[in-house]
């Protein structure tokens, strides 16, 4: 019975490109599921984030990370844009039951200034915003960019529940 199989060489590589096929066929579902449900490439378009994240750049936006570790200041966040649902990027700079508040260019949270060695501050010299608590379940966010930045100061808080994922990479 042995010889038979080895009369025909065919026989053999059906079942290996079988093999093969299922192989790949696991591979791009596997792909498809962390794309789905871990994992997501964005595209930056903006340069609200510069000099972190500048426009397109692509990003790595780990879609359980705020079930999985929370939300905290400093991280990087998406979610869709209050105008056009579009992606967006920004640093969470407060969460829910803070006070932040802008004077001559410096950020505050709870009366405390913020060491933000990424914005340029000579860029925005004499910016304010007023003292804001931040709501429960929802988060203040800004872009980098504080002089090109569309952000919570214009649209308000961000509730938690919007946020699609944290992005991989860059911090303070």
């Amino acid at each position: 019975m042995s010889a038979a199989r080895t009369d025909r060489p065919g026989a053999r590589a059906l079942p290996r490109r079988r093999g093969k096929a299922v192989a790949v066929v696991l591979a791009v579902l596997l792909a498809l599921s962390c794309r789905l449900w871990i994992l997501e490439p964005v595209a930056v378009e903006s340069d609200s984030m510069e000099p972190t994240v500048g426009a397109g750049s692509l990003v790595f936006v780990f879609k359980p990370g705020p079930e999985l570790s929370g939300v905290h200041s400093g991280d990087l966040v998406v979610f869709p844009s209050p105008a056009d649902g579009t992606p967006v990027i920004k640093r969470v700079v407060a969460v829910g039951g803070q006070q932040i508040e802008v004077q001559d260019a410096v950020l505050y949270v709870d009366s405390s200034p913020v060491n933000e060695p990424f914005v340029d501050l000579a860029t925005i010299d004499g910016t304010y915003y007023p003292r804001t608590e931040v709501p429960a379940g929802t988060v203040f966010v800004m872009g980098d960019n504080r002089e090109r930045s569309i952000d919570s100061r214009d649209y308000g808080p961000v509730p938690l529940e919007s946020i699609d994922g944290l992005v991989l990479g860059p911090r303070p």
